[in-house]
């Protein structure tokens, strides 16, 4: 994992990155260390990205919602069911696996962690969970992020559901 996450930096930006402490302690001392304006502004941007994608999906607006995805050929989306690749086919995915708003029910996400691949590059992982009459699933994400001129996108998207 840590070398591909070392060779998505480098694709995207020509030099690797640092690699990310594992311990959360440790994560904090480092980011204590590192200039502020170069790791806050990026992580505040990509949260806000996740702010709004929630307040889309809640509002029941997968269009909106979708804005935080590169609007791309090659943006890719990965679950259990495969890889989908592409901008409209992934809208049409989340079209088809949520029809309306009972489907898509309230989404929240939680243990959100955003590590600076570079200045264009970041990765996000946290744990997703939707409530619904028809019940409660969950699981967890990582995604992937490049800074294009319009701001952050999500050009990977890896989702799984708990069982």
């Amino acid at each position: 994992m840590a070398l591909m996450l070392i060779w998505v930096a480098a694709m995207l930006q020509g030099t690797p990155a640092a690699p990310r402490p594992a311990h959360p302690a440790a994560r904090q001392a480092q980011a204590a260390t590192e200039p502020k304006h170069a790791a806050v502004r990026p992580e505040a941007e990509i949260r806000a990205l996740l702010r709004q994608q929630v307040a889309d999906w809640n509002r029941g607006d997968v269009t909106a919602f979708m804005q935080g995805y590169w609007n791309s050929p090659n943006t890719e989306f990965v679950s259990s069911n495969g890889i989908s690749r592409g901008w409209q086919t992934v809208l049409d995915r989340y079209r088809k696996a949520y029809p309306d708003r009972a489907a898509m029910g309230h989404l929240t996400f939680s243990g959100l962690e955003i590590t600076l691949l570079g200045p264009k590059a970041a990765l996000a992982v946290g744990h997703w969970q939707l409530q619904r009459n028809s019940g409660a699933p969950g699981g967890v994400f990582t995604l992937v992020f490049r800074k294009f001129p319009e701001g952050w996108r999500i050009i990977n998207d890896h989702t799984s559901q708990s069982p």
